[in-house]
């Protein structure tokens, strides 16, 4: 009787697994309810379900989204403000993080070489990447016209650089304005960057190197 009783609980959780992912719900949400459940079952009903008893959904697997090059030059050409147009610039033709944007210095550039210097990204390492000319160009322009002193693009308060919400928020308001309609967040540059230069022929080995992978 306990064996059918299971077996009647297994086919109930099965039917309300698959309603979950008939009105929507995320693969993730559905192995978080089929996890609650569990629990539930073994240390309040004193049931043990085994994993046959049940099918958990496979995670999703999401590719992330790219913009096309077209695409991102709508993006930044829809910035008006020197500062956010070269913050924009050096994000997408260096594959920056966010985090790594706001930190740069222009003691950081090497024109010559055409790198740029990152100093303890993630991982504590410093590493280099590609400084186009282009993006120096829009960098340049903004110096010469508002000469930051210590930050290459400082924040509100005195000696601070500009914080990293603040620039999310400033994509998030050039995607708008854009005409560009895809879900994407700041870090979508990053991905286009690298798919760019997959797409150009790059080996995907000094891809990662850029990317400091």
């Amino acid at each position: 009787m306990k064996e059918q009783h299971l077996d009647e609980d297994a086919q109930s959780i099965a039917k309300y697994s698959l309603h979950m992912l008939g009105r929507g719900s995320s693969h993730s949400d559905v192995n978080q309810t089929l996890s609650a459940v569990k629990f539930f079952s073994s240390r309040v009903l004193g049931e043990t379900m085994t994993s046959t008893s049940y099918v958990r959904p496979k995670r999703e697997q999401k590719l992330p989204h790219v913009l096309s090059q077209s695409e991102v030059m709508q993006i930044l050409r829809s910035f008006e403000n020197p500062k956010h147009r070269a913050i924009m610039y050096i994000t997408y033709s260096s594959g920056l993080r966010v985090s790594e944007v706001v930190r740069l210095r222009l003691s950081d550039f090497d024109r010559e070489r055409k790198t740029l210097r990152l100093r303890q990204g993630k991982g504590r390492k410093d590493r280099q990447t590609l400084l186009s000319d282009a993006a120096y160009a829009v960098v340049q322009h903004y110096v010469e016209r508002e000469k930051p002193q210590d930050w290459l693009f400082p924040g509100q308060y005195e000696g601070k650089h500009l914080t990293e919400r603040t620039v999310q928020k400033l994509f998030e308001q050039a995607l708008a304005r854009s005409g560009v309609h895809k879900p994407v967040s700041l870090h979508v540059l990053r991905h286009s960057f690298a798919t760019h230069l997959l797409e150009s022929g790059i080996d995907i080995r000094y891809i990662q190197e850029l990317l400091g992978h």
